[in-house]
């Protein structure tokens, strides 16, 4: 799909502010409201745009720990690392899970009420048998920045 101007911009708008209106937004791209509407539709037919959300502060809802994993599977066959992936896509706990290239295989975010259950959610990975060689924990001591899945300004598309 070739995206030109004003899907770039309505995609940055939207991914900042997913309630906007019709009219604000089509106020905000320079286009009136009906093909401002009609490129937000084409956008979501087409699969760029995959939902809305609400961004929460979870921490304001409850004391939790941030956890950042990465994991080294023993072997790297198509079936250990779906085996891994089914895992922690099931998991509660995990609520990012990238594969990667370089040293490691993936990186978790994961949350837990503390410490403690932390450590129970690994040892039911390592108990579960999913691949793991080995993994290295940090724990996130304070956020830095947090912006959500917004498009960055120097992005380019063609």
């Amino acid at each position: 799909m070739k995206l030109d101007r004003y899907d770039l911009a309505i995609l940055r708008i939207l991914a900042r502010d997913g309630r906007i209106t019709k009219s604000r937004l089509a106020e905000e791209v320079n286009l009136s409201i009906s093909p401002a509407w009609e490129r937000v539709r084409r956008l979501e037919e087409s699969g760029l745009i995959r939902g809305y959300r609400t961004d929460i502060d979870w921490t304001k809802a409850f004391k939790g720990s941030r956890i950042v994993v990465e994991v080294t599977l023993a072997r790297h066959t198509a079936h250990d690392m779906r085996r891994f992936e089914e895992r922690v896509g099931s998991s509660s706990e995990v609520v990012q899970c990238y594969a990667t290239g370089g040293g490691v295989d993936y990186v978790l975010h994961v949350v837990a009420r503390d410490i403690d259950h932390y450590q129970r959610f690994i040892d039911s990975l390592l108990i579960d048998e999913v691949g793991i060689e080995r993994y290295f924990t940090y724990v996130v001591t304070k956020v830095v920045k947090e912006t959500g899945e917004s498009v960055p300004d120097w992005a380019e598309f063609g």
